[in-house]
C-alpha cells in the first residue's frame, strides 16, 4: 500500500512540477495558462467524484447542470487574463469574478429546476446537493486561481507554490509520524487513523515548508530575497494553512462516511480519488489568499 501510494504521488508529483515549470518560464503575458486547464479538469473530476458518493440518492442533482455550475466560478477566477493581455497589472479581481461564477451557477441550478418542475419532491435536496458541490468542487478550487494571478506573474507563481509546498509536507508530515508513533486518536469516527501526533508531525513540517519558502523558493521565483515577509509570519501562514489543511481533510472525511465510502474512488492506487488527494487543499486554498492579501506574507 504504501508503494502504491509513494508511487502514484511521484507521478502526480512530477506532472505537477513539469505544469508550473511551464506556466513559469512559458506563460508570456498570461499568467496561468498552462495551469487553468488542469484547475478545470481537476474540478470536473472532484464533481464526478461527488456525483458517485450521491449515486444511491433519489435527489442526486442533474449532471449537467453540475458539472457546469462547478466549472463556472473556475473559469471566471482567470478573466483578469483579458486585462493582462491588455497590459493591465493589476489582476486582483480574480476573487470577485471567481464570487460572480458561483451566483450564476446558483441561477443556473434554480432555472433547472424550474423548468423540470412537474410536482413535489426532491427539487429542494437537488438545489442543496448542487449548490454545495458548486461551493467544493467550483469556489474553493477557484482560489487556487486567484492565487496564482496574484499580485503579478511572479508573486503569483510564488503564492500558488507556497501553498502547494506547506500543505503537501504537512500532509506527509502527518501521514508518517501519525504511522510511527500515533496513538491518540483526533477524531476516531471520522478517520480512525489521524491522531494528535500525527497532527504535531504534519505542523512540524509545516513549519520547515514554511522556513524553505521563505529562505529560499520565494526569493527564487520573484528574483529578490526583500519583501517577502518576515520569518514568524511564515510560520504563522504555516499554521494557519495546517489547520486548515486539517479540517479539509476531515470535511472530506465527513462527506465519504455519510455515503458509506472509504475513498472518494480508486483510480488512484494508494491515493483513492482526486477528492482524496485534493481535500486538504481545497481549504487551505481560501486560507493562504486571505493570508497573501491582508500582507501577512509577501509585498505589501
Amino acid at each position: 500500500m504504501l508503494k502504491l501510494r509513494v508511487l502514484s504521488a511521484s507521478v502526480i508529483l512530477t506532472g505537477l512540477v513539469g505544469l508550473l515549470y511551464a506556466d513559469y518560464h512559458y506563460a508570456g503575458r498570461v499568467p496561468g495558462i498552462w495551469l487553468l486547464p488542469c484547475a478545470i479538469l481537476v474540478s470536473q473530476l472532484m464533481a464526478r467524484e461527488l456525483l458517485d458518493l450521491w449515486r444511491d440518492r433519489g435527489d442526486r442533482p442533474i449532471p449537467w447542470v453540475m458539472y457546469a455550475g462547478v466549472a463556472m466560478p473556475v473559469v471566471l477566477a482567470a478573466t483578469p487574463w483579458w486585462g493582462s493581455l491588455a497590459g493591465a497589472r493589476d489582476v486582483t479581481g480574480s476573487a470577485a469574478w471567481a464570487a460572480a461564477g458561483v451566483l450564476m451557477a446558483i441561477a443556473l441550478l434554480f432555472a433547472s429546476e424550474m423548468q423540470r418542475f412537474t410536482q413535489p419532491g426532491p427539487a429542494t435536496a437537488r438545489l442543496a446537493l448542487s449548490t454545495l458541490a458548486i461551493i467544493y468542487a467550483g469556489w474553493l478550487v477557484s482560489f487556487l486561481v486567484s492565487l496564482r494571478l496574484w499580485h503579478e506573474a511572479r508573486w503569483g507563481m510564488a503564492a500558488l507554490v507556497s501553498v502547494i509546498i506547506v500543505v503537501k509536507l504537512a500532509d506527509t508530515g502527518a501521514y508518517f509520524v501519525g504511522r510511527a508513533i500515533g496513538r491518540h486518536r483526533l477524531a476516531p469516527v471520522l478517520s480512525p487513523k489521524k491522531t494528535w501526533e500525527g497532527l504535531g508531525g504534519g505542523l512540524a513540517a509545516a513549519w520547515l515548508g514554511g522556513v524553505l519558502c521563505h529562505a529560499w523558493v520565494v526569493p527564487q521565483l520573484v528574483g529578490a530575497s526583500d519583501g517577502v515577509g518576515s520569518r514568524f509570519g511564515w510560520l504563522m501562514y504555516a499554521t494557519v494553512l495546517t489547520i486548515a489543511g486539517l479540517c479539509g481533510d476531515l470535511a472530506e472525511s465527513l462527506l465519504k462516511r455519510d455515503a458509506g465510502r472509504k475513498d472518494s474512488s480508486a483510480w488512484l492506487p494508494g491515493l483513492g480519488g482526486v477528492l482524496d488527494l485534493a481535500d486538504s487543499l481545497l481549504f487551505a486554498a481560501p486560507a493562504a489568499y486571505a493570508c497573501w492579501v491582508a500582507g501577512l506574507i509577501g509585498p505589501h
